[in-house]
């Protein structure tokens, strides 16, 4: 899919200000909507003024009194329903006529987030419906439009709405996608859970902080690595990793969620492609650096997450080795090129590179801090392989992130999660680089965050 930056529409919070934006919240018939009462109070303890939409079936799981209660605002399920607020959100004063209610709420709204987003509302978004007043409010929304999807496995993966979400993202519309885990059917487990409100809210004020901020990431090109090259020993047989390219596909929908234009380099990765992205599949380490070194002068943050082989067969088979021929008691091994090495050494003065190391047991941080240094890196994320249910083919990982500033620390938590604390060190990089090469710009050497 080719590389669509996040469209930001419509007008910036007031004051260039995400902590006091106004929120619309629509919520669609689904066992999850109960998890949108704690996404409505975290955005109103945030600062945010929040109004409510909910379809005629998201009441039959989640009546309306609970909205209203944490809001402070009436809430609105259909079209032909007088607003006693008048459009009006919190705090603002009661406008003197009473005005179309589908056009009100989200005029006056700075983001409007669809969350649970059931299959028939993308369905209905995705086709351009309008038949009740959810649906109608989107149609008319002139800001961010963000949608997190909730629903079994298989209707997520079904390829109506895999086509339907698709379609929305080339239009601009932010996806949060769902997380894998136990369903609401019993015994079920699989993708479609709804992402956690505190994740919910982390997307829709980053969403809102670029379009208020000059340092926001629209026009910004991100170069990807994901997954792990495989060497050839013959035809049919290779020397590899267990790197999924989760991580790099976390990374590369972070980074297109916050508007960056995001190029993937992806080395056997059996994965969806992250949206908004452009994948360039590659095999072996050295079609991965091939690969790399066209897009890098062109690239203005690398993300080098994938797994790359140290060696490969010096002597690979042109056809399948026989068993029953003559045995294989050895392969000589040759190392392959240091792909992120030689990136560095072309590197330009406004580059940023951040590297990633997989190690095993003590020494980790040490190693890192090492290639960081010897890479010329502006940061290295390092994880411990070792323990297990992270790293490798999980959906979780902890991490460190080191940079010349100190360390940050990411528990234990999805790598949807450490790819956003990947990338708010990145903005973070940034904003220091762009101190450093100004009047004003105070380092935080020593500093140290947990996540």
């Amino acid at each position: 899919m080719s590389s669509i930056p996040v469209r930001t529409r419509g007008r910036t919070p007031r004051g260039g200000d995400p902590s006091v934006a106004r929120l619309l919240l629509g919520v669609s018939g689904g066992i999850a909507a109960y998890k949108a009462i704690e996404t409505a109070r975290l955005a109103i303890r945030a600062g945010h003024t929040v109004r409510v939409i909910q379809t005629p079936t998201s009441k039959r799981f989640v009546g309306t009194a609970s909205f209203e209660a944490i809001t402070g605002a009436p809430v609105l399920s259909s079209e032909f329903e007088p607003d006693p607020a008048r459009g009006s959100y919190p705090g603002e004063p009661l406008p003197e006529r009473a005005p179309i209610n589908h056009l009100a709420l989200v005029e006056r709204a700075e983001l409007f987030l669809i969350a649970p987003a059931t299959a028939n509302t993308i369905a209905k978004l995705a086709h351009g419906h309008a038949d009740n007043l959810l649906s109608t409010a989107a149609l008319a929304a002139a800001c961010p439009l963000v949608i997190a999807p909730a629903m079994n496995n298989r209707m997520y993966l079904h390829p109506a709405t895999q086509a339907g979400l698709e379609l929305l993202e080339r239009r601009g519309v932010t996806i949060i996608p769902p997380e894998e885990g136990e369903l609401a059917s019993h015994g079920e487990h699989g993708i479609g859970r709804l992402a956690q409100p505190e994740q919910i809210l982390a997307a829709c004020e980053r969403l809102l902080s670029a379009g208020a901020s000059p340092d926001g990431w629209a026009g910004v090109r991100v170069l990807v690595t994901a997954g792990g090259t495989r060497e050839p020993i013959d035809s049919v047989r290779f020397i590899g990793n267990r790197s999924s390219g989760r991580m790099g596909y976390a990374l590369a929908a972070e980074a297109a969620r916050r508007g960056a234009e995001v190029t993937v380099v992806a080395a056997n990765v059996s994965l969806a492609p992250p949206p908004r992205s452009r994948v360039i599949e590659v095999q072996t380490a050295a079609e991965l650096k091939l690969a790399c070194e066209r897009q890098f002068e062109s690239c203005d943050v690398l993300l080098m997450s994938a797994a790359v082989a140290d060696f490969r067969p010096a002597r690979p088979a042109a056809t399948k080795l026989k068993k029953d021929a003559e045995a294989l008691t050895s392969i000589e091994l040759e190392p392959t090129e240091d792909v992120l090495g030689a990136l560095s050494e072309r590197r330009r003065p406004d580059q940023l590179l951040v590297g990633f190391a997989a190690e095993h047991g003590d020494g980790a941080l040490e190693y890192g801090r090492g290639k960081l240094a010897r890479k010329r890196l502006d940061a290295i994320v390092v994880n411990d392989i070792s323990r297990a249910g992270i790293g490798f083919d999980v959906p979780e990982n902890e991490v460190v992130i080191l940079s010349a500033s100190g360390e940050r620390q990411v528990g234990k938590t999805s790598k949807e999660r450490v790819a956003q604390a990947v990338l708010d060190e990145v903005e973070t990089l940034r904003r220091e680089r762009k101190g450093s090469n100004g009047a004003a710009g105070a380092t935080t050497a020593g500093r140290i965050t947990r996540v």
